[in-house]
């Protein structure tokens, strides 16, 4: 039976979606909710998972074609069983979140047994996991992400034990880690010693027919213009050769390496030529040969379609700019007392392995602040003429991404303490910059943060993440002369850590004076950091 599947709806309010990359090809078999294909949202970058086991008949959609809701993207062959299994949940899959990656409603399971979400099973499958093995601690006994990543964090120490017990067997060449500083001191020893073998097998362009990699892999290495098929594999996935970012990134810098010295030598050998030409022609009399760049036709423009995340972006920024009178409020808060309480709790942070930042400090007093004038945490409803005020505390925060600003959004932050906040904003974070995040994860804040220091900035006028009615900029601390009184009175002129606000408001639902009180509340928090301790 050929089973035709639809592009679902793949975020509230989709109309479409760009078809990024196929991940499997005509031909090929597929299990149930593994992903086929990468679609681009308004929002995010999202995997659509085959609804049904079988193999693939036909892809009806080009990569980088933007496709309407409802069309017909691929076509899968179903065997007997499957059959009517298939139609079952044709209408299901195309309809529900759960058909892009997304999870699916608490009572929705993939079968009678295991209740989880195609990103947890994607986890699963990835940590070489059985999800039969593994206690669900969500609703309904649901399995999580936390959930696959203990079993995986038990099964390694496991491992590792049992490693550690056995007798100690001939030496035998250690596993490469993969992170930055490891990968760069591999690299220079390919460069000063391109002639040892290992270098040599580790390097070598491979030959592959198919490979497994993340989809954030493969976009690295469309960036970084390599082949998937050719990067040297180190591991296996079921049998197949998996490649990490890390091995695309270290291939990719062995490819530079080399045509860079090709370039070089041709170079070289051009310029030698060039020299004796204009050699000539001043003696000759003649203007030697300027320097010219020089660029082949139609290389002094280039045009990409304006679509997706960043056309997105742009037509929020302009709803919420002519939508909302802007007014921007600028302060200055001392938070030396804040800066010490960072570096005194990091390494208990790091002992847990979180990294802290100021940001959940920054939220914490945010929320205290919304607390003292819930007008900041309001909303106009338009439609009904009506002001909203919101009893819950989600904020977003915004981040700087490849494809434009996102806002990934941590929910209820008033009910979570730092190193949970830091966690949390940490993971999603991550999630936006790879593109991995959900539409679910940037939608439902109430008000807004934005960190313009992290690259050297101090003040801003920040545009409203509308419909909220205010977002708060943060700049660079820096090192400042103060008068400091101390508590006989006498004044005194230090070197204090100043941090910049700038709060931008909806000056139809704000007055300037709420905006300047909000400002305050939140300068008091940070002066006193101790306080958020109440919170």
């Amino acid at each position: 039976m050929v089973r035709e599947f639809e592009l679902p709806d793949v975020g509230e309010g989709v109309a479409e979606g760009e078809l990024v990359s196929w991940l499997v090809d005509r031909g090929d078999e597929v299990a149930e909710d593994q992903p086929v294909a990468e679609v681009e949202t308004d929002k995010a970058l999202v995997e659509v998972p085959a609804p049904v086991d079988g193999t693939v008949r036909e892809l009806h959609a080009e990569e980088g074609e933007v496709v309407p809701v409802g069309t017909v993207i691929i076509s899968f062959d179903v065997a007997g069983d499957g059959a009517a299994k298939a139609t079952e949940t044709a209408t299901d899959t195309a309809e529900s979140p759960g058909a892009t990656g997304a999870e699916r409603d608490e009572g929705e399971a993939y079968d009678e047994r295991i209740f989880a979400p195609p990103r947890v099973r994607r986890l699963a499958r990835e940590a070489g996991l059985d999800l039969s093995s593994i206690q669900g601690s969500g609703p309904g006994g649901r399995i999580t992400t936390a959930d696959v990543r203990a079993t995986a964090s038990t099964a390694e120490t496991g491992q590792e034990r049992s490693r550690s017990q056995e007798p100690v067997a001939d030496a035998e060449p250690a596993t490469a880690d993969t992170s930055e500083g490891d990968t760069a001191m591999a690299d220079e020893a390919a460069s000063t010693a391109p002639d040892r073998a290992t270098a040599s097998a580790r390097l070598e362009a491979a030959d592959r027919e198919t490979t497994l990699a993340a989809p954030a892999t493969r976009r690295l290495a469309e960036e970084e213009g390599v082949d998937i098929d050719a990067v040297p594999a180190t591991e296996e996935r079921d049998g197949e050769a998996f490649v990490t970012p890390e091995a695309v990134r270290e291939y990719a810098e062995v490819q530079r390496r080399a045509q860079e010295s090709e370039a070089r030598r041709v170079s070289e050998d051009a310029s030698g030529a060039t020299a004796s030409a204009d050699r000539e022609a001043i003696e000759a009399g003649e203007p030697g040969r300027t320097a010219e760049a020089d660029f082949a036709p139609g290389e002094r423009e280039r045009r990409e379609p304006f679509r997706g995340v960043r056309k997105t972006i742009a037509e929020a920024m302009v709803e919420s700019k002519y939508s909302a009178p802007h007014v921007t409020h600028h302060d200055e808060v001392d938070v030396t007392a804040l800066v010490d309480a960072r570096e005194e709790l990091t390494p208990r942070a790091e002992a847990r392995g979180i990294r802290l930042t100021y940001m959940p400090f920054l939220m914490k007093a945010v929320v205290a602040a919304l607390k003292e004038h819930p007008e900041m945490n309001a909303v106009i409803d338009e439609d009904a003429e009506e002001i909203v005020y919101r009893d819950y505390y989600n904020i977003g925060v915004a981040t700087a991404t490849d494809v434009g600003l996102m806002v990934p959004v941590v929910e209820d932050a008033d009910r979570k303490g730092l190193l949970q906040l830091s966690s949390e904003l940490n993971e999603l974070v991550q999630k936006a910059r790879d593109r991995t995040i959900s539409p679910d994860e940037l939608r439902g804040s109430t008000f807004t943060i934005t960190n313009v220091g992290g690259i050297g900035g101090e003040y801003a006028t920040p545009i409203i993440n509308y419909p909220e009615a205010g977002i708060l900029a943060i700049g660079e601390i820096k090192r400042k002369p103060r008068v400091v009184t101390d508590a006989d009175g006498t004044e005194s002129i230090e070197p204090r850590s100043v941090l910049t606000l700038s709060l931008s408001f909806d000056h139809r639902l704000i007055d300037g004076a709420v905006g300047a009180r909000f400002t305050n509340t939140v300068m008091e928090y940070l002066e006193n950091p101790h306080l958020l301790l109440l919170e």
